[in-house]
């Protein structure tokens, strides 16, 4: 493990310029099981599983447990429009944080000199078809941990701060990377949020997902009437082809968790004209982030024969990468083991992994860090990134299923407060590079 954190240190992605990516989320690929409200309703919904090891301070948790469930009315009204509303639960709120028009910070301290835990709301959605990727119940997961713990630290007496950061454009901003590059990490000993998914009932999973990185390039060719003179042209969206049909034949001779995807566009294009300009938008994805590096020189070379081919002139940019998640070992088995007492199976697999990126990588790569994955009851082909997805993260069924998961990541997070000898093996587990692995 010792290798791969010095790796994480060498190719770190959040240094240097900020990359304007456009699809990061998980998603659900083929293969993915789904389940529906019927499914779930099937399921025995007795008392949950027998809990052997008792919780670390059970009185704690309870409190976590109730303040949460005090606040479902609130946090279902939240999911459906997401708004500002931390101010009036006692939080002292920065909006427009470190420059950034739409992200905000909330804070609540007990005391001075103990430690922070931070959770994410993210604040997002995608054109056209809005929460097909949940983020409305990733925002209350993230606005319920903060206000139960805070309130939980306050009537237990212990000194700590309880952060909730406000994060926009994780589908195409990267603005947890922006962030990072402020400094808004910094404070935070750990941070924690969870994500919905496709599933079977009562699951979660915390898994790694894919890195990324995002490409544009632009062939620059010339002009021609396509009948009447078409030797005089040199054809940019042959270009585009080209390396479109290379990067085809080269998927054959990469490895099946690796990803090569991307799409053509044009300007001013007409039948009867040879065009001139073409542009690719393509991502690169891979398990780590030095796999990613490692093909993008191979997908280069495809661009830049069919340059050569056709005698345009190329134009390449790349954006910044965002990293796979390296979940935090000790962090996901608290999890796993809490989650059982709210009747969640949760393993270190997530299904829906190998199908996308969240730039919440990044912040795994910054300190420790937890981003599980969990089930919502969804209809067959209803995934994350469809408009039935966005159907199913509205019910009341996701809600509930939401807050469950919320308690269960309220209870981690309180843990790192106030739990000395656990925080030190989530610090060394953060140091050794131990994680819950990589996709594949």
């Amino acid at each position: 493990m010792a290798d791969s954190t010095q790796a994480a240190i060498d190719h770190n992605p959040n240094s240097g310029s900020v990359a304007q990516p456009d699809f990061h989320c998980v998603s659900a690929g083929e293969g993915v099981a789904f389940s529906t409200i019927g499914d779930w309703e099937k399921e025995v919904t007795g008392k949950p599983p027998s809990y052997a090891e008792p919780l670390f301070r059970p009185d704690v948790a309870k409190s976590i447990e109730e303040e949460i469930e005090s606040l479902s009315d609130e946090l279902r009204e939240l999911s459906l429009k997401i708004h500002a509303f931390m101010r009036d639960h006692g939080f002292d709120v920065t909006p427009h944080y470190l420059g950034l028009e739409t992200a905000w910070r909330a804070a609540f301290e007990v005391g001075k000199g103990g430690r922070t835990v931070g959770f994410q709301s993210e604040m997002d959605a995608l054109p056209g078809i809005g929460h097909a990727c949940g983020h409305n119940l990733i925002a209350i997961i993230g606005v319920g941990c903060a206000i139960a713990v805070a309130r939980a630290i306050k009537k237990h007496d212990i000194a700590a701060k309880v952060v909730l950061l406000g994060t926009p454009a994780e589908e195409g901003g990267q603005g947890k990377v922006k962030l990072i590059d402020a400094g808004g990490y910094k404070e935070m000993d750990a941070c924690l949020m969870a994500h919905p998914s496709a599933g079977p009932p009562h699951s979660a999973g915390t898994g790694s997902s894919l890195a990324v990185q995002v490409l544009t390039i632009q062939y620059f060719g010339h002009t021609a009437h396509a009948a009447g003179a078409p030797w005089e042209g040199k054809n940019a969206l042959d270009a585009a082809f080209l390396a479109y049909s290379a990067i085809s034949v080269l998927r054959q001779q990469i490895k099946p968790t690796h990803r090569v995807h991307g799409i053509v566009e044009g300007q001013d294009w007409a039948p009867n004209v040879i065009p001139g300009y073409s542009k690719c938008r393509w991502y690169i994805r891979a398990p780590t982030w030095a796999e990613v590096q490692v093909l993008h020189d191979r997908v280069k070379k495809c661009f830049e024969a069919a340059a050569l081919a056709t005698d345009c002139r190329m134009e390449w940019s790349e954006q910044g990468g965002t990293f796979d998640v390296r979940q935090n070992e000790c962090l996901a088995d608290e999890f796993t083991r809490v989650s059982e007492k709210f009747g969640i199976s949760a393993t270190r697999q997530i299904q829906a992994a190998v199908g996308g990126s969240t730039d919440f990588g990044n912040v795994t790569y910054e300190l420790p860090s937890l981003h599980p994955s969990f089930a919502i009851p969804t209809e067959p082909g209803g995934g994350n990134h469809t408009a039935l997805f966005t159907k199913s993260a509205a019910t009341k069924e996701a809600h509930a299923i939401a807050l469950q998961n919320a308690k269960a990541l309220a209870i981690t997070g309180a843990r790192i407060l106030i739990d000395d000898n656990f925080m030190a093996e989530v610090k060394k587990a953060y140091k050794e590079g131990r994680t819950t692995g990589t996709v594949g």
